[in-house]
């Protein structure tokens, strides 16, 4: 099963190095999960400055008790770097999954 995950970072003034702290593992994290076929796409989202305010992924999981699993340990949630995460089902066409 398809889901779009929009999960966007804390606005206090520590949010940014947060996530700069996190990032390494979460980039990792995200590689060896797109190797396994559970990744299929992200993005960072970004504010009008450009700075990093947020992520939008679009994953492959079994189930949503298989996507809470992987959210349990994923890097920003540890580092508390995404205080708000919207998770909706989604169906990426097959002319997108090349």
């Amino acid at each position: 099963m398809q889901f779009i995950v929009m999960a966007y970072d804390g606005t206090d003034d520590e949010a940014l190095s947060r996530r700069l702290r996190a990032r390494e593992q979460h980039l990792q994290s995200v590689t060896q999960r797109a190797e396994a076929g559970e990744h299929l796409y992200g993005a960072a989202l970004l504010d009008d400055d450009g700075k990093m305010i947020g992520s939008m992924m679009v994953v492959e999981y079994p189930s949503r008790k298989e996507l809470d699993h992987w959210l349990k340990v994923e890097p920003y949630v540890l580092g508390d770097v995404w205080r708000k995460i919207e998770i909706k089902p989604c169906q990426v066409p097959p002319a997108f999954l090349k």
